[in-house]
């Protein structure tokens, strides 16, 4: 059983950043893109950011040009670098590594931002 194991979340200050972190328990073949989900309470679960296995990018409008994703390949690892962060940004976020027969999702990380 693959665990996707999450890290980086905390409570920040508004206009401060983080860096998330998601790691596989071990080596997924075929995977084919990692993204970012958040999900803010009594809202649905959102798409953040994926990256694709040739690194083509997707970003939600409310996150462009403050997040970047990014991903190691041998490591099975994806990471979500968040600057210039707002209060709306506060939210479980979940990662999630997809090959073309399942998707594997991390157990989430929470992030807060104060204003």
């Amino acid at each position: 059983q693959v665990q996707l194991v999450e890290s980086g979340g905390g409570l920040v200050q508004a206009g401060g950043s983080l860096r998330l972190s998601c790691a596989a328990s071990r080596r997924i073949l075929g995977i084919n893109a990692m993204g970012w989900f958040r999900q803010a309470p009594g809202k649905q679960r959102e798409l953040v950011a994926t990256i694709t296995t040739g690194g083509s990018t997707y970003y939600a409008d409310s996150v462009k040009g403050r997040f970047t994703i990014s991903r190691d390949n041998t490591k099975n690892t994806v990471y979500l670098q968040m600057h210039s962060l707002k209060p709306e940004d506060t939210a479980v976020y979940y990662c999630r590594q997809s090959t073309s027969l399942n998707h594997f999702w991390g157990q989430g990380t929470q992030v807060t931002v104060s204003s």
